[in-house]
């Protein structure tokens, strides 16, 4: 097993790679496909080992976290790594793999492809929706229906983020490192039972999810480091940690008053993975309420579509 620590709210696992889960603004789910949103700033990350004698029985388990988000609010996913000692990086939503929709293993597949590979892919927004696209990571309480995991497998969901780092075989990569670089937007490179949030399926937006250039025979089965990451909201997140919850910088007013811009990867030597079939039927959180008979109020920010718009005008940079 890999080494897992965590610094200046980054995960690091084994030498090169790390990732951060970093606040975003939440894009409509109007059937457009947005640019990539900014980032707001990394979730405050916890360890359980803290916090030991009050969390559920299920989260006492080796390198396991939690963060604090509004429901509703979204996130994505930030990645750092060293191109001289890539790694293959699986993710899932609950048990649903996130690049594949698959059931969650410990197994790398290549038909489909169900994991990525850190460095070339930087981010990951949301669930791999095909067409160079992604749906935004969006959070949703458990059992409510909405979430991808629930609408995928029917099951009784587990919630949260799971994250498998494979490290590649010896030899297969130079030992010489890079000069470091950081990545375009601005990132260096006793609890109730239903306290968990899950993830919905929120708007789409241009992302490609990067086929491995290497080949799954690349990479150490034997060789990886586990990672989960628990998703509460701020009440149980006061209730677990006796402290005042991180107040998010994502409010109807933020769009328009922080001017941030959208963020374009410019990435058209990259190859993109085609839809994932399990993951192509998810539907978006607004569709899926509706279809249950009512759309409920968010807890913490309601985000009228017409401001998110003030950022996709010509000005923006892309």
């Amino acid at each position: 097993m890999l080494d897992v620590t965590v610094h200046n709210d980054r995960i690091y696992v084994g030498e090169t790679f790390s990732v951060s889960f970093q606040r975003t603004l939440r894009i409509p789910e109007d059937g457009n496909v947005y640019p990539l949103p900014p980032g707001l700033g990394a979730f405050p990350i916890h360890s359980v080992v803290d916090y030991w004698d009050r969390v559920p029985p299920t989260w006492r388990s080796q390198n396991s976290y939690f963060i604090s988000m509004y429901q509703r609010e979204a996130l994505w996913l930030g990645f750092d790594g060293a191109m001289w000692k890539p790694n293959a990086v699986k993710i899932a939503i609950g048990k649903v793999d996130a690049i594949s929709g698959q059931a969650w293993d410990e197994a790398l597949h290549s038909q489909p492809q169900n994991y990525i590979v850190c460095p070339n892919q930087p981010w990951l927004d949301g669930i791999n929706a095909g067409e160079r696209s992604v749906r935004q990571f969006v959070a949703m309480p458990l059992g409510s229906g909405v979430t991808v995991e629930a609408q995928i497998t029917g099951a009784e969901e587990v919630g949260g983020i799971q994250l498998l780092v494979y490290e590649p075989k010896p030899g297969c990569f130079s030992d010489q490192p890079p000069e470091p670089q950081a990545d375009s937007r601005g990132i260096a490179l006793s609890l109730p039972i239903n306290a968990e949030m899950g993830v919905g399926a929120g708007g789409k937006m241009h992302q490609k999810i990067y086929p491995d250039p290497y080949g799954v025979d690349t990479w150490d089965l034997a060789t990886y480091g586990s990672i989960e990451v628990h998703i509460i909201n701020s009440e149980q997140y006061r209730s677990l940690t006796g402290l005042e919850p991180h107040p998010t910088p994502v409010t109807a007013q933020s769009y328009t008053q922080y001017g941030l811009p959208w963020f374009a990867l410019y990435d058209e030597e990259q190859g993109d993975l085609p839809a994932a079939e399990p993951l192509h039927r998810v539907k978006p959180i607004r569709e899926q309420e509706s279809e249950q008979g009512g759309v409920e109020e968010d807890e913490a920010i309601d985000i009228p579509e017409s401001q998110i718009q003030k950022l996709h005008s010509p000005s923006s940079p892309s």
